[in-house]
């Protein structure tokens, strides 16, 4: 955390336990609604191979996000030319940022066949602090071998002897089956407890936002066919309501802990809200596609012509060189065949399989990239306290 440090911090044991909120209570009405999004079978008009460009996208900002929390100060135009580059940065604040995307990247590739357990955050908090100095960690993976406090909190950890002891005992806490209507409510617990635990000597931030999307992951909130989820969205948007919760929480009182409850569970339900429009294909077209092209083009970064051709993509989802034949006028088939070549090397377009002779517009690894952000940006999709 980036606060002063509280020499007067004091450890405070209290129990893991669920806790039942009030009926009636507004994070009751969370859980409900929650429970709802997450049962719902996603449909939309929005083309699949468009909607995992935008799933990319905000995964990068969530690790984007996750290291400001802790101090980063990267922001996303510096990182986007990193990826641009296609080149490993020996910058520190840009490692930090990719371990992220690394993390996130094993947590989708492994948590369905696996548990939350000792070995699993483990090895997200190897993946987490590889290749860091200051961000780093003396014995990544392992629980920490000293004890801490906490910058700007007056909470400080149990002693680094009894680590082991309350992670196990939170790995039972994930793992224990409970009825549906907890699982929103373990997952916002975990959280906290984790944080409350401290078990590594560096990276425990970015560890257990990660540990957050895994365990949401588990729940169903984002399987291979779903919807985008950014949870780090729920916490960056104000670092400082992020602290002051996980302060209130580590009096162990029911108050403060629902209190903390209420604030993840409220910030997660907006995020999957705002970010499910992005399957309505006219609210996305309209709003932040053509907008970024249009601002690609006023920049030079794209020529008229594929200006022309990426507006056709955009407008018809899918497209086949047949379907920009009138903006070659007397012209043979093969000078098309040598423009749609063009955009493919550029990454401007993708063709969906080796077989198809059809293209989908891409935006995800080009310089439309800054486009489509800074457009997702004025529409409220990017915490408004991301430098761009």
């Amino acid at each position: 955390m980036l606060h002063n440090r509280n020499d007067n911090a004091t450890f405070n044991h209290f129990n893991l336990e669920l806790i039942d909120p009030e009926f009636g209570s507004n994070l009751t009405d969370l859980i409900i609604e929650l429970d709802y999004l997450r049962k719902k079978k996603l449909s939309g008009t929005t083309h699949p191979t468009i909607f995992f460009q935008l799933k990319h996208i905000f995964h990068m900002l969530e690790s984007i996000g996750s290291a400001r929390i802790e101090g980063n100060h990267t922001t996303i135009a510096e990182y986007i030319e990193t990826k641009l580059n296609d080149k490993k940065s020996k910058d520190e604040n840009i490692l930090e940022i990719q371990n992220s995307e690394d993390a996130i990247a094993f947590i989708e590739k492994n948590i369905s066949g696996n548990e939350i357990n000792r070995l699993f955050i483990s090895e997200l908090h190897k993946i987490v602090v590889k290749n860091l100095n200051r961000e780093g960690s003396k014995n990544p993976g392992e629980y920490r071998k000293n004890n801490l406090i906490i910058n700007g909190s007056n909470h400080k950890p149990p002693d680094y002897v009894k680590v082991a002891d309350y992670m196990s005992e939170l790995f039972d806490f994930i793992r224990t089956k409970t009825p549906d209507k907890y699982d929103l409510l373990k997952t916002a617990i975990a959280h906290h407890r984790f944080a409350w635990i401290h078990p590594y000597d560096n990276g425990n931030g970015r560890t257990v936002r990660l540990l957050t999307y895994a365990m949401l992951v588990k729940l169903g909130f984002n399987v291979n066919v779903g919807r985008i989820l950014n949870p780090t969205a729920v916490f960056c948007n104000d670092r400082m309501q992020y602290y002051n919760a996980l302060s209130e929480a580590d009096s162990g009182m029911r108050k403060g802990m629902l209190k903390w409850c209420e604030y993840v569970l409220g910030g997660l339900k907006t995020e999957i809200e705002k970010i499910d429009k992005l399957l309505d294909y006219e609210y996305l077209s309209k709003n932040i596609l053509l907008p970024a092209l249009n601002s690609a083009r006023k920049r030079e970064t794209i020529t008229n012509m594929e200006e022309k051709i990426l507006q056709i993509a955009i407008n018809k989802q899918e497209f086949m060189s047949a379907d920009i034949e009138k903006l070659f006028p007397g012209k043979a088939h093969t000078e098309r065949s040598r423009v749609l070549n063009k955009l493919k090397k550029e990454k401007l377009i993708i063709t969906l399989n080796d077989k198809s002779r059809k293209y989908v517009i891409r935006f995800d690894n080009n310089y439309l990239l800054r486009n489509i952000i800074e457009i997702l940006g004025k529409n409220g999709f990017i915490p408004s306290n991301e430098e761009m």
